[in-house]
């Protein structure tokens, strides 16, 4: 998979918040670094490619994407999970 499918099909699941699952150490983050969840998913939806899609030892692709919202420059690493049920975004860390 390349950069621009895989940033098509991000953009495609990240209409519907309710396909995005923040993991525990991407909450603590965005706690810390005062990072809110609303540019989280304007990061997801209208952000660039930094680090190139790439497949992970679990088998899920993997990238992080940056954009500059209120002010400050967001980065979310992303991987897009597989399911029988339909594909879901987890958000693995935020800086």
């Amino acid at each position: 998979m390349n950069d621009a499918t895989l940033l098509r099909i991000i953009r495609g699941i990240a209409k519907d918040t309710s396909r995005i699952f923040i993991v525990r150490h991407a909450r603590q983050r965005m706690h810390e670094r005062k990072i809110s969840m609303s540019q989280v998913y304007r990061c997801i939806r209208k952000g660039h490619i930094t680090e190139p899609a790439h497949l992970t030892i679990h088998g899920a692709w993997k990238c992080t994407l940056q954009h500059r919202c209120a002010g400050d420059q967001i980065n979310v690493s992303v991987a897009l999970e597989r399911e029988e049920n339909g594909d879901y975004l987890a958000v693995i860390t935020v800086f």
